[in-house]
């Protein structure tokens, strides 16, 4: 047997499953595709999560969309972030050209061009299905990890969420928890301070400041109701196909602490939401994250312990997570020790750097004895990636040179009006696009103050007005003639003067009556 024909062996006897799949692409040995030697992808292993990677202009979008459209014809819902905005084709049917049909002849797979069931959401301003969480639902511990809080400033937002918790007051959004926070360092910090502890106004001070950092990249717009469920990620059209939730993020690049809140709060709103599901044939949902260096670039040590522990357990539920992003070693090696499917586009090795980057790229795929990893990393060409799985045992699949098939929709953007028509005719809009600002802790903290203030008030007014009531008491009884005469200092004068006259005119006149 040669060497060719060793290889396709190899490969069909490591691409044969029991269970259901997708085909991802076709073989490839030395240089040259082989055609009709598929590579194929287990359905009942996606929930062991992946990574999409390589340079820029290799490919990695289109075989994102690839594996989105795949899972959703096979019934799987599907969660996209959209960070540069060209993933929003998947709404309308791709076009036929020859490259296409030569590389779907090579694949073998037909070629049948199809719109996908779409829905366009946004956490910013983009249109779209609006997508708001709670500070409550939230919770102090990750809420803290957020803040990238110590423990004795997490400690008082655990504090805080117990008193709202103890008092019902809602923590809707942002100004509901700083309002808290004004609340316990000033007009309030008596009462805690006997039934929790005592507060620093430093403590206070610095929560403070994290949060008008965040609210600085706007995620005050995220944090509010109605808040989204996370069941209606799970919809289906009526041809039982998956529905593909394009989260647009195109107006967030700049901001990667906004990104990497709302990427946590979805995956531990999905963890906490969804029932364990134990080993499952194929996964109930996908999420997929694009530019995932947005993430762990900002992202606290609390923030990365946090994430790895999500993606370690989330998969019981029976969902996976892709990672998508030019260099795998954006990702952490706690968390790229855990993903099961690698599709690795080629890298450039421009500089010593990138070399070294190349080789330890290299060392995580399995040995082959039909590639030299290192060297076809870099010579691989447009729509062409190394490509392992792991199998229905959880072992990994020989590592092969793919030509990944087209996609079925559109390789490009919608236009304006596309969008607007998508997000009008979406069944989830109307009753997320609106807002809700009820009664929450920030009006009820308010309520409270101002009628403290208005009893204060009315007590200061009663005093006042008893003070005068007493006052005037006095004044109403009758002086007399001695206490009129000694208020008034001529009237006093005057009577000593006629007193005097009086007197004297008495005894003059006994004078003389005795000498006469």
């Amino acid at each position: 047997m040669g060497q060719k024909e060793k290889f396709i062996s190899d490969i069909q006897a490591g691409y044969t499953f029991k269970k259901d799949y997708f085909v991802l692409g076709g073989a490839i040995f030395n240089r040259e595709p082989i055609e009709g030697l598929q590579i194929k992808i287990p359905l009942k292993t996606i929930n062991r999560h992946g990574l999409i990677s390589g340079a820029t202009g290799t490919g990695k979008t289109k075989t994102l969309q690839v594996i989105a459209e795949q899972l959703s014809l096979k019934g799987i819902p599907v969660v996209l972030m959209d960070i540069k905005g060209d993933l929003s084709g998947l709404a309308q049917s791709g076009q036929v050209n020859d490259h296409v049909i030569w590389r779907q002849k090579m694949v073998g797979e037909p070629y049948e061009p199809m719109a996908m069931p779409v829905e366009l959401m946004s956490i910013s301003g983009e249109h779209g299905v609006k997508l708001r969480s709670t500070v409550s639902e939230f919770g102090p511990v990750l809420f803290s990890k957020i803040l990238a809080l110590n423990d004795t400033q997490s400690s008082v937002v655990s504090m805080i969420f117990k008193y709202c918790d103890d008092q019902k007051l809602p923590l809707i959004d942002l100004k509901d928890f700083r309002k808290m926070l004004q609340f316990v360092s000033n007009e309030g910090k008596e009462e805690l301070e006997k039934e929790y502890g005592t507060v620093s106004g430093t403590t206070v001070s610095t929560i403070i400041r994290k949060i008008i950092e965040i609210e600085e990249q706007e995620a005050d717009r995220f944090f509010g109701e109605p808040s989204f469920e996370t069941d209606d990620l799970l919809l289906k059209d009526r041809d039982g196909r998956g529905v593909i939730s394009i989260i647009r993020l195109t107006d967030i690049q700049d901001k990667p602490k906004l990104f990497s809140t709302f990427m946590l709060c979805l995956l531990a709103e999905v963890y906490n939401t969804f029932p364990e599901m134990g080993d499952m044939d194929q996964p109930k949902l996908v999420l997929f994250i694009d530019e995932a260096h947005l993430i762990f670039k900002e992202a606290s040590s609390a923030l990365l312990d946090q994430l790895d522990a999500i993606i370690k357990l989330i998969r019981s539920k029976g969902v996976g997570v892709f990672f998508c992003t030019q260099d795998p070693n954006d990702v952490p090696d706690s968390v790229l020790a855990q993903l099961g499917l690698k599709v690795q586009h080629a890298l450039r090795a421009f500089t010593a750097r990138d070399r070294q980057m190349i080789k330890r790229v290299a060392e995580n795929f399995p040995i082959s004895e039909y590639y030299e990893t290192e060297e076809l990393l870099t010579s691989l060409g447009t729509g062409e990636a190394l490509v392992t799985v792991l199998n229905e045992k959880g072992v990994p699949t020989p590592l092969t040179a793919t030509l990944l098939r087209a996609p079925l929709s559109r390789m490009d953007i919608l236009s304006q009006r596309e969008i607007d028509d998508l997000v009008r005719d979406s069944q989830l809009a109307d009753r997320y696009n609106q807002d809700i600002d009820r009664q929450s802790a920030y009006e009820i903290i308010t309520q409270k103050l101002e009628r403290a203030s208005e009893i204060e008030f009315q007590r200061e007014r009663e005093a006042e007005h008893e003070r005068a009531r007493k006052t005037l008491g006095r004044q109403k009884t009758p002086p007399s003639v001695v206490e009129k005469l000694s208020k008034n200092t001529m009237v006093r004068q005057l009577g000593r003067t006629v007193m005097r006259e009086l007197t004297r005119g008495i005894l003059g006149t006994l004078g003389v009556r005795t000498r006469r």
